[in-house]
C-alpha cells in the first residue's frame, strides 16, 4: 500500500527565533527553534533553567489541558505549545530543539501563521533516515459527553471539524483540509483563538491571559453578533478553522506523523488527548510502518499489537503514556 507521505525524516536548515508576550503571564518570551538530529523528535528546552532536561513533545508529557495544551517533566513545564506544534508539522519538520526562557510559548498574534512564516524563512533539510508512521486500520473512538472525537482509515491524513455554538455569530460550523503546508498555510494557519468578551475578563480578573488582548485573540461581542477587533474575522468560518488549527497541533503529540482520518465534533483540547489515549488503548486498530522511497511502507510492528499491554510496554514511547491528566 503507498502513502502520500515524504518517506524521510527533516529538520531546519538553520535556526530560527522570534520574541513574543506569554499569553497568561503577560511577560515577553524569547524562543529559538534549531535543528535536531534524526529521530529526536521535538523538544523543549529552558535557557532559563540550566539543568533541566530537554522536555519532550510527546503525549506522556501533557500535564494540563485547561485553556491551552500544557507539557510537563518535573523540571519544568511549557503551555500553550499546540501553534508552534502545528506549524512544524504542517511544514514536515520531524526534528527541532525549541529553546525559549519562560513557561509559556508565545502567543504571537494568536494564530499559528507567524510560526509558520518563522520555519517557511529557513527552509527544511532532508535527513537520512526513514519515517516511521502510525497507520491507522480500524476507526478508534472517544466520546467524551456529547463531544466526539475518532480516527479512521486513511492513507494520508485528514482532519475534519464541527462546532455547534447557540449564538447567531458562530452557530453551527465545519470545515476539513488534508494536512500539507501550502493548504495549511493559506486555509487554517491564520486563524486566531477566539473568546466571549465577559470570558476574557473573568480570566483577567483571576490573573490569566494577562497578555491577552485584540491583538491576539478574536473577542465575541456581548450581543454574540459581532466581534470587538477593529479588523474583523480572517476568515467567515475563522472558529472552527481554529479549533482544526488546535486538533492538528495536538495530535503532534503521538510523535509520528499518522495515516488516518480524524472527524472531531465539539472537540477540545482534553477531547484530543483522550483520543490519543484511546489510540494507545486499541493495539489492534493500528500498526506502525516505516515509509519507503516509492511511497510503499513496510510494518514494523503488527504481530506486538496484539495486546494491550504489549503497545504499551514495547511499542515507541508516544504510545506508551505514564500517567495521564484525566480527559474527561
Amino acid at each position: 500500500m503507498t502513502s502520500k507521505l515524504d518517506s524521510h525524516q527533516y529538520t531546519l536548515r538553520d535556526k530560527a527565533s522570534c520574541c513574543g508576550v506569554g499569553l497568561h503571564s503577560g511577560r515577553n518570551v524569547n524562543l529559538t527553534i534549531k535543528p535536531a538530529p534524526v529521530d529526536s523528535g521535538i523538544r523543549f528546552l529552558r535557557t532559563d533553567l540550566a539543568e533541566a532536561e530537554p522536555l519532550k513533545a510527546h503525549m506522556d508529557k501533557v500535564v494540563d489541558t485547561r485553556l491551552a495544551t500544557t507539557l510537563g517533566n518535573g523540571d519544568f513545564r511549557v503551555s500553550t505549545t499546540e501553534h508552534l506544534l502545528a506549524a512544524l508539522k504542517a511544514f514536515g519538520v520531524d526534528n527541532a530543539d525549541i529553546e525559549l526562557d519562560a513557561d509559556e510559548v508565545p502567543i504571537m498574534d494568536g494564530s499559528a501563521a507567524p510560526f509558520y512564516t518563522l520555519i517557511k524563512s529557513v527552509g527544511k533539510k532532508r535527513q537520512n533516515g526513514y519515517r516511521k508512521a502510525l497507520r491507522i486500520t480500524q476507526e478508534i473512538i472517544f466520546q467524551d459527553g456529547d463531544k466526539v472525537i475518532t480516527i479512521s482509515p486513511y492513507d494520508g491524513f485528514m482532519v475534519a471539524g464541527k462546532i455547534q455554538f447557540d449564538d447567531s455569530l458562530i452557530s453551527t460550523q465545519e470545515f476539513s483540509f488534508e494536512l500539507g503546508g501550502e493548504l495549511f498555510e493559506k486555509e487554517v494557519a491564520k486563524a486566531r483563538t477566539f473568546g466571549y468578551v465577559e470570558q476574557v475578563e473573568e480570566l483577567w480578573a483571576n490573573g490569566l491571559a494577562l497578555g491577552g488582548n485584540l491583538g491576539n485573540v478574536i473577542a465575541i461581542h456581548w450581543n454574540r453578533k459581532s466581534v470587538l477587533n477593529e479588523d474583523g474575522l480572517r476568515y467567515k468560518d475563522e472558529f472552527i478553522r481554529h479549533k482544526v488549527l488546535d486538533l492538528v497541533g495536538d495530535l503532534a503529540l503521538l510523535g509520528c506523523p499518522v495515516l488516518g482520518k480524524v472527524s472531531a465534533f465539539k472537540a477540545g483540547h482534553a477531547q484530543h488527548l483522550g483520543l490519543m489515549q484511546a489510540i494507545a488503548d486499541a493495539p489492534h486498530c493500528w500498526e506502525i510502518v516505516e515509509l519507503k522511497e516509492n511511497g510503499e511502507h513496510s510494518v514494523l510492528h503488527s504481530i506486538m499489537n496484539d495486546t494491550k499491554e504489549a503497545a504499551h510496554g514495547l511499542l515507541m514511547p508516544f504510545l506508551a503514556p505514564a500517567t495521564l491528566p484525566s480527559a474527561a
